[in-house]
């Protein structure tokens, strides 16, 4: 179930991250460099009139950066305190300079694949005509959905699914179509 983000206490948490921000000597634009993410996403995440529909994924970004153990900015939304990390030194940029999946995608792709709705399906399919393009497909079902809507949401996928595996090449022609995980 899905829990009731309007009785949280997000003024409190857009406060506490000004604060640990300053305390850390950073500017918003240094906040947004070190954590991977955009500067309007830290006004956003500091904005105290903001209540966001969905948890802010920035947050477990930000988290570290801040000198917070992730799940911190969760803790103040129920009432509590920031834990304090175990590395209580100056924020750091991100090891390796390697870049996580988590990083590569849109937030939009993130906050859908991190949501608590219900993984109903998934599928990888090769495109045709391409040497090694995949598309992936995520199907998700509201978590409070009732069997039946679950079942008349998978039929919807399976009539969405065979026109994705029919659809035609720019010449006109229907190869079959082949998926990467052989189904």
């Amino acid at each position: 179930m899905t829990e009731d983000r309007t009785q949280l206490l997000w003024p409190e948490l857009a406060a506490a991250i000004r604060a640990a921000r300053e305390a850390r000597g950073l500017r918003q634009i240094d906040l947004a460099e070190l954590a991977g993410i955009s500067e309007g996403t830290v006004q956003n995440l500091e904005d105290p009139d903001r209540r966001p529909s969905r948890m802010p994924q920035s947050l477990t970004k930000v988290e570290p950066i801040i000198g917070w153990k992730v799940g911190s900015g969760r803790a103040i939304l129920h009432g509590g305190k920031p834990a304090l990390s175990d590395d209580a030194g100056a924020p750091k940029a991100p090891a390796s300079g390697k870049r996580t999946l988590r990083d590569r995608l849109p937030l939009r792709v993130v906050d859908e694949l991190e949501s608590d709705d219900t993984l109903l399906d998934s599928q990888v399919i090769q495109l045709p005509g391409t040497s090694g393009a995949r598309m992936t497909v995520l199907v998700h079902g509201r978590p409070d959905a009732t069997p039946e809507e679950i079942q008349e949401a998978l039929l919807a996928w399976r009539r969405a699914e065979r026109k994705l595996h029919r659809m035609p090449d720019d010449d006109g022609s229907d190869d079959e179509p082949q998926t990467a995980n052989g189904a």
